[in-house]
């Protein structure tokens, strides 16, 4: 399959999980244009869905399903942060140096807890790695703060 045909396929996903009415009042687009970006007509073979489009439909969806594929096609793995919280936190770096700083102390408990008889068993392994994509989510969030407050 052409890397072409792998991103048409992944971007019918996409819409199919929005629903093509929502789809067409998110990205302002009819069905006709969104039909083209993921049709396999040699006529739209070069037609790609735009970035803008894809990250308000990716919004609204259940999965990533197009940054999903191109990060497949790049070799690297992507973790998927299904919190969407209804309103964004306030606070800034602030509050992501509190909530840093948490999460830091519950995966240092876990860990404790995990090597107390010198084995880390998988169960352990599970929640540890749990924590630490935890720890990775409020990096993210505090890169993003940083990134908004120095313009």
């Amino acid at each position: 399959m052409s890397v072409g045909s792998y991103l048409k396929k992944h971007t019918e996903a996409l819409v199919k999980d929005v629903g093509i009415e929502p789809a067409c009042a998110l990205t302002g687009k009819s069905k006709a244009t969104l039909g083209r970006y993921y049709s396999d007509n040699p006529e739209h073979a070069d037609r790609f869905m735009p970035v803008d489009a894809v990250i308000a439909l990716e919004e609204a969806a259940s999965y990533p399903h197009v940054t999903g594929a191109l990060a497949e096609l790049q070799g690297i793995s992507l973790s998927h942060d299904d919190r969407r919280p209804n309103t964004e936190r306030s606070g800034g770096v602030n509050s992501d140096v509190i909530a840093l700083s948490q999460r830091f102390a519950m995966l240092m408990t876990e860990y404790q807890q995990s090597i107390e008889d010198g084995v880390i068993t998988v169960n352990e392994a599970k929640r540890l790695l749990k924590e630490t994509t935890l720890l990775q989510q409020v990096l993210i969030d505090m890169k993003l703060h940083l990134e908004d407050e120095s313009g």
